[in-house]
């Protein structure tokens, strides 16, 4: 979990990569299920097109017959769930182990985002100060031109940066009430990322040390 521009994508594969889980993005299985023009995609599709936050029980209906169909893997979570409703239905259908929080400040989040451009079509995200594409403009991949979103711009930034405050507050409060919440402050993502390796690999070596002793 963390705000705009806090670097939870780039910690989320980090993550995926270093100890093997499984990566899921709610924002890749959106554009997925738009793209694949799904039952689910069609109703994603109406909401994005106007700008508007996907419902809740639209977001559940999209991410949870995934995570059902990965029982007996290990994985890891990003961009879902945003809200208390929605993780009241994650609860519902597994335990998490972990819940990883990132704070960063506002000054770091408003430098970041206004140097923040996206290849629309992947979801890729580069930025001018610290990962610029090769060519100004265009996507590393596809050649495709970058856009900046509205609300990455300054004048947006406040009230989605508030917006966001609001409605995890509740899911924030709802892991720390279940012991598993870890919050991590900084300003630079590779001076935080040691501490959150070290925290998984010190919960994976008690993990694997239980399934020994059973």
């Amino acid at each position: 979990m963390g705000p705009p521009g806090s670097g939870k994508g780039t910690i989320s594969k980090r993550i995926a990569e270093s100890f093997g889980l499984q990566y899921l993005s709610s924002g890749h299985y959106l554009r997925e299920s738009i793209a694949a023009n799904t039952e689910a995609g069609i109703l994603v599709k109406r909401y994005v097109e106007r700008g508007l936050l996907v419902p809740d029980n639209v977001m559940t209906r999209l991410m949870v017959p995934r995570l059902e169909q990965l029982r007996n893997h290990s994985w890891l979570l990003d961009g879902f769930p945003r809200t208390l409703a929605q993780a009241q239905a994650l609860n519902s259908v597994c335990e998490l182990d972990l819940v990883i929080s990132l704070n960063i400040p506002y000054e770091t989040l408003k430098d970041r985002l206004s140097d923040r451009w996206i290849h629309p079509a992947s979801g890729r995200v580069y930025n001018m100060g610290f990962n610029p594409p090769q060519v100004q403009g265009r996507d590393d991949i596809t050649g495709e031109p970058l856009i900046q979103h509205e609300d990455d711009k300054p004048e947006a930034l406040v009230a989605r940066l508030r917006h966001y405050k609001d409605v995890a507050k509740p899911v924030i409060d709802l892991y720390k009430s279940q012991g598993i919440l870890h919050s991590f402050s900084g300003t630079e993502t590779d001076r935080i990322w040691p501490y959150i390796s070290s925290l998984l690999s010190a919960k994976i070596d008690t993990h694997c040390g239980k399934i020994g002793q059973n």
